[in-house]
């Protein structure tokens, strides 16, 4: 029979079990490790408004399905954008918050989130999970649960189930069988070659050398300048939060480097990490290649174009991965070779009448999304 938990902590299931749950592309986020390291480094929890509540199917005493699942106390770290939900139901009279997320923390990265045992049909499974959420929603008094970047496929699954399914966009680079990153220069037009060519010469201008760290780099000291360059970026806006702890760097660095590809930009010897003036938290699976963070404690010329861009692609090409995937936000990036690419959310919302207001507002936006998606993007010109 059938059951479903709903769990405190993800080591309530024994990572080989959860990862058995993982198929060829699942994202690298959506593994048990990843996801422990969140908790024990302290990122997640009652400071930062993920309260971990994850969901596990079990039949009899095998684990067939789980879903990485949070209580939301606030819309932070999310990136698909609710704040005018959220204002709509205090006009209604309705507490927003808490509200289920199922999501990995503060990235915005397409993959499943419902995992399934391969014996499992998957979308069947998926609108199991649709009803028992839904059901939980009701049993909670909760607001809404809301499914953050699931893949079409799923998406379409959550949909079926009841589900206001919503569309976003970010900037992707596909691999188009390049050789060297000269093959790919020779696909854009010959402004935007002229543009990135004299982009690409100015970390040698400068002095300035980038790479992406081997196996053997990653360490405590390694993980500490991560951690630093990342402080850099969250302390720079108001918005900013430190999500991530320096315990988490360190754990990561020990625990998930065979995923890491994170790249450091140096000035002068990399034999001190003072030399490290820049850098980029990349992972790296399946032939995708997930941007996640970046940072920098000097402002120079193009840097940030070069460690977070023109050096993942040309990682890419030498690594014959097929997706390099950036990130949130930024039309900037199309003006150097990524493309606009639908991503996908899911909703369900318990108030018929603000569930209503929502649909209508989705099905506009869907419309309005698909047609700047099919027209590649809405303008060439660097934005100012």
């Amino acid at each position: 029979m059938l059951s479903l938990r709903v769990l405190e902590r993800i080591r309530d299931v024994p990572r080989d079990r959860w990862d058995a749950l993982l198929r060829e592309g699942s994202s690298p986020f959506m593994e048990h490790t990843w996801l422990d390291c969140l908790e024990e480094g302290g990122c997640v929890g009652q400071r930062s408004g993920w309260i971990p509540r994850h969901l596990a199917l079990y039949d009899g005493d095998e684990l067939v399905a789980a879903a990485p699942a949070y209580a939301k106390t606030n819309s932070m770290g999310e990136f698909v954008f609710d704040w005018s939900w959220a204002d709509l139901a205090a006009r209604m009279g309705i507490d927003y918050y808490p509200k289920l997320v199922l999501a990995v923390p503060f990235t915005p990265a397409t993959g499943d989130r419902v995992l399934c045992h391969p014996k499992r049909d998957r979308e069947e499974t998926t609108a199991i999970f649709a009803k028992a959420v839904s059901t939980l929603v009701d049993e909670l008094e909760l607001s809404s649960a809301h499914v953050l970047f699931p893949g079409a496929d799923e998406a379409r699954a959550w949909g079926e189930a009841g589900f206001a399914v919503r569309h976003g966009v970010q900037y992707h680079w596909s691999n188009a069988s390049f050789r060297t990153f000269e093959d790919f220069l020779a696909t854009l037009p010959q402004k935007k070659r002229t543009q990135i060519r004299r982009e690409r010469k100015q970390p040698a201008i400068d002095g300035v050398t980038i790479e992406t760290l081997a196996r053997s780099d990653y360490t405590r000291e390694s993980a500490h300048a991560m951690y630093a360059l990342y402080v850099t970026t969250v302390d720079k806006y108001h918005y900013g939060r430190r999500y991530l702890t320096k315990r988490f760097f360190e754990l990561v660095a020990e625990r998930f480097a065979d995923r890491l590809a994170w790249v450091f930009a140096r000035k002068g010897s990399k034999e001190s990490d003072s030399a490290v003036v820049a850098g980029a938290f990349n992972v790296e699976k399946d032939g995708v290649v997930y941007g996640r963070y970046w940072g920098a404690h000097a402002d120079m010329r193009f840097l940030h174009f070069n460690v977070c861009y023109y050096h993942g692609i040309d990682q890419a090409i030498r690594d014959g991965a097929q997706t390099f995937n950036p990130g949130a936000g930024g039309e900037h990036k199309r003006v150097r070779g990524f493309m606009p690419t639908l991503t996908h959310s899911a909703h369900h919302i318990r108030n018929a009448r603000m569930r209503g207001a929502i649909e209508s507002f989705l099905a506009r936006e869907r419309e309005a999304i698909a047609e700047y998606v099919a027209c590649g993007g809405s303008s060439d010109e660097e934005p100012t």
